[in-house]
Parts: C-alpha cells; structure tokens; sequence
C-alpha cells in the first residue's frame, strides 16, 4: 500500500541526482501514525466514576501501527529495488531519465511538446507519460520524433518502479539517450516514489501562486531541477518573482531554477541546451 496516500501502489523513497552523471542519496522518511490515547470516564448512581477503554484503545492503535510500519517498508523496500534496477538498466545504455512531477495544469506536457520538437535531430529521445485516465497525453506527444509510452494508473495518484519496469523496452530504443517520465499531476505522493530516474524535474506555474514550495516541501527537497512555467501569464496573474524564487530557496538552497514559457519560447534556449548536454 502507498504510505503517502493510500491509494494501493507501491512505493519508494529513492535517490535523485543534482547531476545526471552521478547519483546522490536523498531519502524521505516513512509516515508514522500519532497515537492518541483517549480515556472515556463516568459517572455512576453511587457517586464512584472510572474510566474504559484507555488501554485497550491505545493497544489496538499501537497493533495497527505496527503492522502499517511493518506492511509499508516492504512495500517501499521492493520498489526502491525495482527503482535500482531500472537506473541500472538506463545506465547500460547511456540513457539519462527525468522525472517530471507537477501539480495538475502546470504545463508538464506542452514543455513536453515543445522539447521533443525542439530536439528532434539533435537527441534521440522517449517518453513514458502517466495520468489517472486517458491516453490523452500520449496523443499528444505521438508524432514528435520519440517513441511513447501511456501509462493509466486508475486510481493511483503516481507512477511506481514497476509500472517504469514494464515500459522500458517498449520506449527506449537503439540510440536514445534521454527518457522523460510526465508523473501524474500531484505535489505529494511522486514526491517520494523512486521510479529509477536520475533526476527530478519539479515545475511550478505562475498561476499556482508562489507559496507552493513551502506548502509542499518534500517535492521541491527532492528535486535535482525546478522550472518555472507559464511566464507569459506572470503579469496577468500578479506573479511575484522574487517571492517564488524565495520560498524555492528557503526549502532547498541552490536548487537550479529554469523560468519559461513554452507557449512563447521564452527561456526555452537555456532548457534545451541543458538537455542536450545532459546527453552526451
């Protein structure tokens, strides 16, 4: 079961890579249940009062916490051996994986469209893309000089090492050197699956506002790039740079910070110069 939200996947927190050459550690912690013990207490006729239930309810809490612990690290430690296996996989073949995880309607797949065409004849490239339901990003991105890969989780609200396991030798061909992995749009729970990536890709559009690193650190820690999307928005919505790039730092310091527009082509050329020397 997922120990982030439930949803029944499985799941790791795995290393990412500030450099797509080298793996560095970063691990988050499991999630451990507060356990309220709470006495009941009355009153009878005879004026005595005494209270039920204080042990037993707290045993019972402290059984079930125990057996959710115990249920989600080997659920967390298969993924994160699954997770190993297919960095190890990408490593043989010179293939450099991100994964790009956002909020819903942050622009993951036209920055998607916009560097597969932008690459197209400089870096051979794949795409393996999840959503809840639908093929609709795939449809999307077909036709772009990549190979491409849907994954429909259902109800899963993030992809896990497994689902990346069965996809690999479909989407990676002779000569790719870059995998993207569009995560299903959530702030929490891709935060902490390993899926055997090198690095993640967290973007933040100016339309969600610029507290969204403090509201959800884990990503934004975990993450080896941020970008900041949807530029030609910023003065419509009131966006505030400084205070973005603010909240970025307070929660991890010196993560690097594309800002672009992949509608307009603003800051796109630094992006896709990155990529390609990712690449080599």
């Amino acid at each position: 079961m997922c120990e982030t939200c439930g949803c029944g996947q499985s799941g790791s927190a795995g290393p990412t890579s500030q450099d797509p050459s080298h793996d560095h550690g970063h691990s988050h912690d499991g999630y451990e249940p507060h356990v309220h013990d709470h006495a009941l207490s009355h009153s009878h006729d005879d004026g005595t009062t005494h209270s039920h239930g204080a042990g037993v309810v707290n045993s019972h809490s402290q059984d079930r916490a125990a057996r959710r612990i115990e249920v989600g690290a080997d659920v967390l430690a298969a993924n994160a051996e699954l997770a190993a296996r297919n960095r190890a996989w990408l490593n043989e073949r010179g293939v450099v994986a991100f994964n790009l995880v956002s909020s819903p309607g942050s622009g993951k797949t036209l920055l998607l469209e916009r560097t597969l065409d932008r690459l197209r004849g400089r870096v051979r490239c794949a795409v393996i893309t999840g959503d809840v339901r639908t093929d609709r990003d795939a449809r999307r991105l077909e036709g772009r000089g990549a190979p491409v890969r849907q994954i429909e989780t259902l109800s899963a609200c993030h992809l896990n090492a497994d689902q990346i396991a069965r996809c690999l030798s479909e989407v990676v061909d002779e000569g790719v050197r870059l995998l993207f992995i569009e995560n299903v749009g959530n702030l929490v729970c891709p935060a902490a699956f390993d899926l055997g990536e090198h690095m993640k890709v967290v973007l933040l559009s100016v339309t969600e506002g610029e507290d969204k690193p403090l509201k959800y650190p884990a990503v934004f820690v975990g993450a080896g790039l941020a970008v900041i999307t949807k530029l030609d928005l910023a003065a419509a919505v009131g966006w505030d740079r400084a205070a973005a790039l603010q909240a970025i730092r307070s929660v991890h310091p010196g993560l690097f910070t594309f800002e672009l527009s992949a509608r307009t082509g603003e800051g796109m050329d630094a992006w896709i110069e990155y990529l390609v020397k990712a690449a080599v």
